[in-house]
């Protein structure tokens, strides 16, 4: 079983991994809006800011480690999609082809790395009761200070 050091690393990690880019889609809204209605997303503009919200909200969540395991699954749902409507390698051709692959293979690692968290994580209750405490303080029932 891995030492709760490297989970916790990796899962910061991961939410690192969300938590940047949903900045970044904040801060360069005009491109990832275009990029998406570049790959006929419909309603592009607000999906880009729920995208974001759910980045950054879910990074932060795996960061502190609030709701681990509804966080990851919800992550490895938005990397489905993401990699299905976006990273449409099949549909491409020319130089676009192999960058396109390598990031739908790059999120299928990602996507490995939270199932064997959220298959790691134990179930919590969702609830506004508590919010803010992480999942191993209300999970072990200690106050957390």
């Amino acid at each position: 079983m891995a030492s709760s050091l490297t989970v916790v690393i990796g899962r910061v990690l991961l939410g690192l991994y969300f938590l940047i880019p949903g900045l970044m889609k904040v801060a360069g809204s005009a491109g990832t809006i275009a990029y998406m209605q570049g790959h006929g997303i419909p309603f592009a503009q607000p999906l880009m800011w729920f995208a974001a919200g759910v980045n950054i909200i879910g990074g932060l969540f795996l960061i502190s480690g609030r709701h681990t395991k509804f966080v990851a699954y919800g992550f490895v749902v938005y990397i489905l999609m993401v990699n299905f409507l976006l990273h449409d390698f099949w549909n491409m051709e020319g130089d676009g082809v192999a960058h396109e692959t390598q990031n739908f293979i790059k999120n299928l690692g990602i996507l490995a790395g939270l199932l064997v968290l959220a298959g790691s994580s134990s179930v919590r209750n969702l609830s506004l009761v508590g919010w803010w405490r992480s999942d191993r303080s209300v999970l072990t029932k200690r106050p957390d200070f």
